[in-house]
């Protein structure tokens, strides 16, 4: 099967999250798989065109009210047989940040940026001569591409072309002015035709849903909470009604990087046979966080983004969040890991200066990431909501417990403590407030102290997991076989 990746992002050559870590992970294991699979993304400024190869002859992509030339390069997926193609075009692409920076959060022209790329796409594949069975797009800035595909060409070559939009976070839907569209560059009778009205102005993301032929999200859960007026962030309606093709499809993890028999950025390694050495990677976590080194006392770790989504108000929020009481009331280490909104990396460096068992790193370290995976007892997860969450993943694989909310991805992942018989791989909690993470908190340290033997077992549970890509592969798959029997020639 030919598979073409449409993604304003994917590693290791331009990364805002795990959009990227995903398109680049999925794409190299279908490749694996025996299919051919090409990317295609911007150039980004940082993108450095020495370290690529040029493709002789521009491309001309009808985006915005008139032609626009598109150089190629292309580059090879590190570690796979998967093509990587960057659309050149200085005005949109060469600027620092992907869809912003941290002056202009949102770059005011990226509705023609990513129509650019969307445009780009089809034109990359005449160029190359080159037709997809599949054209996959990834959320909202890729969200033209399935509308371009069933409203503009989907005659031949791409007569037998279906689409796959991946809604990896609702919360993003490309929302701009009706004022952009002409940049577009597509018919004004698609701006109801297609699905992009919303409240007056365009939706990149609605439309997307309207057009494609299959819907995925990346959890199973996260499937059935987008259809909901609670998690649907004013698409659910849109969802229900397309609901018989919206498909949840856990994401994997890259076990070659996160697997605690082999990882070169942890003091030892170890596996379900010989957790005893996990506490040699607690030592050093302690150590290097200025934590007291105790053995006996469990450990909390939390690697996350400073947002509103990850619950960091209930943790963090002065008079609000329960981190002070956490770290007052009981006998616990708590090590963060984190950056994001001002007021919390401010609050948390308050909380470190009046609690000597809590420390924390502002900003974003991948060793001690690695470090509070193996070196944690438990780790940290009160999302709102979460699409799919990597970090419980490396948790059950590094035998960290989780704590976590029964949302999305967690709730996909982890398996309730049951302290009678002792089954679960970890602790959750349904409604998010301060006093549930708090109490979540106390009756996983309470099983810790007084239920032993049913943590080790539940560490020795989780490490077992299999949570490759291969799986999750097989089940893109079957989409690609659903979208095609549903979309193509119709």
């Amino acid at each position: 099967m030919k598979i073409l990746m449409v993604t304003a992002e994917a590693v290791p050559f331009a990364k805002t999250g795990g959009l990227a870590d995903m398109v680049s992970a999925l794409a190299a294991s279908l490749a694996k798989l025996g299919h051919d699979v090409k990317i295609v993304m911007p150039r980004y400024y940082k993108i450095d065109r020495k370290k690529l190869q040029a493709i002789p002859g521009p491309l001309a992509v009808a985006a915005g009210t008139s032609e626009s030339w598109v150089g190629v390069y292309e580059s090879v997926l590190p570690s796979s047989k998967v093509g990587v193609y960057f659309l050149d075009h200085e005005g949109a692409f060469g600027r620092d940040g992907v869809y912003g920076t941290k002056t202009e959060t949102d770059f005011h022209d990226n509705p023609y940026r990513f129509s650019l790329l969307c445009h780009g796409a089809f034109q990359l594949c005449r160029k190359l001569g080159w037709y997809p069975d599949i054209v996959h797009a990834h959320d909202w800035s890729a969200s033209l591409a399935p509308i371009i595909l069933k409203h503009v060409v989907r005659h031949e070559p791409f007569a037998k072309t279906a689409s796959v939009l991946t809604i990896h976070n609702l919360g993003y839907q490309g929302q701009y002015s009706k004022d952009w569209f002409p940049s577009l560059g597509i018919h004004w009778g698609l701006y109801y035709g297609a699905g992009l009205e919303h409240n007056g102005g365009i939706n990149f993301l609605q439309g997307g849903i309207s057009s494609a032929d299959m819907i995925t999200t990346v959890s199973p859960t996260y499937a059935k909470e987008i259809q909901t007026a609670e998690g649907g962030f004013g698409m659910d309606g849109l969802l229900r009604v397309r609901g018989d093709v919206v498909r949840g499809i856990l994401n994997g993890i890259d076990e070659d990087v996160w697997n605690p028999k082999t990882d070169p950025l942890i003091p030892v390694h170890y596996d379900e046979t010989s957790l005893e050495k996990k506490e040699e990677c607690k030592r050093e976590l302690q150590k290097r966080m200025k934590l007291p080194e105790d053995d006996a006392v469990p450990v909390i770790g939390i690697v996350t983004r400073l947002a509103d989504q990850k619950g960091i108000a209930e943790l963090f929020a002065p008079t609000y969040g329960c981190m002070y009481r956490l770290c007052s009331e009981i006998d616990v280490q708590v090590a963060v890991l984190g950056s994001g909104e001002k007021w919390c990396e401010n609050e948390i460096l308050a909380l470190q200066s009046k609690l000597p068992n809590m420390r924390a790193y502002i900003g974003y370290d991948e060793s001690l990431s690695h470090l509070i995976e193996a070196g944690s007892d438990f780790f940290l997860m009160p999302s709102k909501y979460e699409p799919c969450g990597l970090n419980q993943m490396y948790s059950l694989l590094y035998g960290t417990l989780p704590i976590v909310r029964r949302t999305g991805g967690l709730a996909d992942t982890v398996e309730q403590y049951d302290e009678e018989t002792g089954e679960g791989t970890g602790f959750m909690f349904d409604n998010l407030t301060p006093s549930a993470v708090f109490d979540t908190c106390g009756w996983a340290i309470y099983a810790y102290y007084n239920k032993k033997e049913h943590i080790a077992e539940m560490r020795k549970r989780g490490m077992k997991k299999d949570f490759s890509w291969k799986k999750s592969a097989e089940q893109y798959i079957a989409v690609y076989k659903e979208a095609l029997a549903r979309g193509a020639g119709t």
